[in-house]
Parts: structure tokens; C-alpha cells; sequence
């Protein structure tokens, strides 16, 4: 006799289904494939991958490297990080190195690596939502020290974020400089979070994939990689993508103390076994090569960011006429502004008709958490008329309303 099945029993786990779908990518859904769309809603740059960085790839392929690597990347790849990090940091050797199949995937290793069911995970808000979901696959519960919003742009309050490292917290995960609000950690409070990890034997999962897009002096935002031992519960993950114009290439990396490392490399086996060599092969010579490319980079968005308060602004008379956002400080690193619009309460349905009606792509707010309510994320990452066009078709659409 057969047996008919529930939708129940057709379901995913339940802590599968309470994930929240990204709000990004609901909103993109709605313009994909429109060429008339000015689509600034994802974290992607709009320059190519540079040619050195290709033909690195392509000649790889021409040789035939089309076959699988080691679980932590090929010894190359894991030598140029390892000198990369030790350049910008602290010597680490490539004994501490991991490649990943993406950022996004060192994220999932990592977490997957700590973290337990029913395990208690802090997370920095306003964030991308790819960080808070994660540990909730795995069955976690997810605490939110939200960032104070003044004045002064985003800040941390540190006393509020000790105050939620409890001794029953297994991790923190702090993203610096911080998708979307562009707010970066200073090295005082790193120190401290540090201190304060060691005495609970609480992880640090620090997201420094916008390390090298952040624009006051220094090679890099600070770093928890400049302070930590060897032996502390810190785990790095960084990716090529946003400072190497890569995103599509899905490279990324791990650095994690030598304890961590065997069983990683099972994870990454049972993950994804391994990255492709030929992108392996691009991410080495953009390492080698690509300083130009980071300099450039950052210099072509530190000019940009007088056009961060022109999409705060818009025009002068939407200023008079008080419908514009509050002026801020300009974002300390990443590539986003991230601002308040007046009047707007539900930032998805904002965007949603900002696509429908202005054919403009951005990305709400409350995509980012409850923190992000009434804000909307713009990518700057852009050639300056692409932006001008932006805020023109911003600026039309709000002295409509």
C-alpha cells in the first residue's frame, strides 16, 4: 500500500525554510535583462577583469589545466596569499592558507567549521545578509549589535557589543569595512574585541573582503590579522573579488590557525572538493601584478566619493524642498553609499518601483537587517557618468513625488 506525502514531508529543514531570501535579488528580478536599467543594486564593480588577470587564465586552459587540484589550492596559489598577507600583516605561512571556491564559500567553511547547532553567533549590523543567514543553516541562533546611525555616520558601540560576547557565545563575525555602511573598525576596538575573545574562548570570523577599498591612509583597513597570534580563534576570509575586479571568478581564501587546517580541508573536499586551476593560475598573477590595479581602484573611488553626498543630495532643490536624506560623512572604505531617504518606510517596495518607474537598480535597505529600514544601498563602484545618470534619475523621481 502506498503512503501519499505531505508537503511536509516534500519540505527542507526548518532551518532551511526560515532563511530569508535575499532582498537584493528580489529586487534585480524585477529589471534583469531590461538593457535600460542603471543597475547599481549588486557589490560588483562595472570594469572587466583586467586583461594580465585573463590571459593568465587562458593560458592555463591552452595547457590543459582542467583537472582537480588539492583541497587547499595549488601550492603556487597558497604561496602568493601567504606573502600577500604577510606584506599587509603579520608573517603567516601557507601551512595557514586556504583556498576557497569564492569568498562566499570561505565564509560557509569557516562557520561550518565552529559552529554547532544551537550555538549563539554575534553578528555587526546593518549586513550583507549572506553573513547572518549562514549560521542559522547550520541550526546556530544569531544575536545583532546593531551600529548607532548619528552625526557621524555608523559607529560601534563597544560596550554594547562586549556586553553581547557572552562566555555562551561560540563566534562573532565582524565584516570591516562594512557592506553596506562602508564603517570600519579602528585598532583600539579590535584590540579589545580581541582581549575580550581570548578570556571567553570566542571565535573571530573577520570578512575582509573590502580591506584593500578603504580610503584613508595605510595600505589596508585595519586588520585583526595585524594583532593576532598564530594561535588565536581568528579566521580571516577575504576573496578576489572586489579589489581584483573578479567577481565572477569565484576565488577566495582562508587564513586560520595551523589547528583549524586539517579539518578544513576536509570541509573544502566535501564542499567542493577544490577551486579550478586555471582560476587559481589568474588569482597568482593578480596577486603578483595587481598592485596597480588595488592603487587604481582605491584612487578612482576615493574620487568618487564627492558623488556619495550628490546621492544623499540629489539637487538643491530637492534639498529646499526637504526631501532629502541627512548628510553624513563620507563611507571610510568598501564601495557603497548607504543613505536614509526621507519619507520612505518600506525601502523594498522603494526600490522595487524606483526600478519600475526610474529605472534605476539599487538595493534596499532592509535587506541588510532592521537596521537598514529606510536606507537604500548605491554600488559607487562605477564610471563616473553611469553614477551622474544615477542620481539625475534619482533626483526626477523624487521631486515627483
Amino acid at each position: 500500500m502506498s503512503t501519499l506525502l505531505s508537503v511536509h514531508d516534500l519540505a527542507a529543514r526548518s532551518s532551511v525554510q526560515a532563511l530569508v531570501a535575499s532582498q537584493i535579488r528580489e529586487v534585480a528580478n524585477e529589471g534583469l535583462g531590461d538593457p535600460a536599467i542603471l543597475a547599481f543594486w549588486f557589490g560588483e564593480p562595472d570594469e572587466v577583469t583586467p586583461a594580465y588577470i585573463r590571459d593568465a587564465a587562458v593560458a592555463a586552459l591552452a595547457a590543459g589545466e582542467t583537472f582537480y587540484t588539492q583541497n587547499y589550492g595549488i601550492p603556487e596559489l597558497r604561496q602568493a596569499i601567504a606573502a600577500y598577507v604577510t606584506r599587509l600583516h603579520r608573517p603567516v605561512p601557507e601551512s595557514r592558507i586556504a583556498v576557497t571556491a569564492s569568498g562566499m564559500s570561505a565564509l560557509m567553511l569557516a562557520i561550518e567549521a565552529l559552529i554547532d547547532p544551537g550555538d549563539r553567533v554575534v553578528c555587526v549590523t546593518p549586513l550583507w545578509p549572506n553573513l547572518t543567514e549562514i549560521p542559522k543553516i547550520l541550526g546556530a541562533t544569531v544575536a545583532r549589535v546593531p551600529l548607532s546611525f548619528g552625526r557621524d555616520g555608523w559607529t560601534l558601540d563597544l560596550d554594547r557589543l562586549l556586553a553581547a560576547l557572552t562566555p555562551e557565545t561560540r563566534a562573532v563575525m565582524i565584516n570591516s569595512p562594512n557592506n553596506p555602511s562602508g564603517w570600519t573598525i579602528d585598532r583600539e576596538s579590535q584590540r579589545t574585541i580581541l582581549e575580550h575573545c581570548r578570556e571567553r574562548g570566542i571565535w573571530i570570523v573577520a570578512d575582509d573582503v573590502y580591506e584593500r577599498l578603504f580610503y584613508a591612509s595605510g595600505a589596508c583597513a585595519p586588520s585583526f590579522l595585524d594583532i593576532a597570534t598564530a594561535d588565536d580563534r581568528l579566521v580571516s576570509t577575504n576573496s578576489f573579488s572586489k579589489a581584483w575586479l573578479m567577481t565572477g571568478w569565484r576565488l577566495g581564501s582562508i587564513v586560520a590557525p595551523t589547528a583549524l587546517m586539517r579539518d578544513l580541508g576536509k570541509l573544502i573536499e566535501y564542499n567542493t572538493s577544490c577551486s579550478p586551476a586555471f582560476v587559481q593560475r589568474a588569482g597568482v598573477v593578480a596577486l603578483e601584478r595587481g598592485e596597480s590595479t588595488v592603487a587604481r581602484l582605491r584612487s578612482s573611488h576615493r574620487g568618487l566619493l564627492h558623488l556619495c553626498a550628490r546621492m544623499r543630495r540629489r539637487d538643491d532643490h530637492a534639498e529646499r524642498q526637504s526631501t532629502t536624506a541627512e548628510s553624513k560623512p563620507a563611507p571610510a572604505g568598501a564601495m557603497y553609499a548607504f543613505f536614509k531617504v526621507d519619507g520612505v518606510a518600506d525601502s523594498l517596495e522603494f526600490c522595487k518601483r524606483l526600478v519600475r518607474d526610474a529605472k534605476l537598480g539599487l538595493a534596499p535597505g532592509s535587506a541588510f537587517g532592521p537596521e537598514g529600514e529606510g536606507f537604500v544601498r548605491w554600488c559607487f563602484a562605477a564610471s563616473e557618468e553611469r553614477l551622474a545618470e544615477g542620481i539625475a534619475r534619482l533626483s526626477a523621481f523624487m521631486n515627483k513625488r
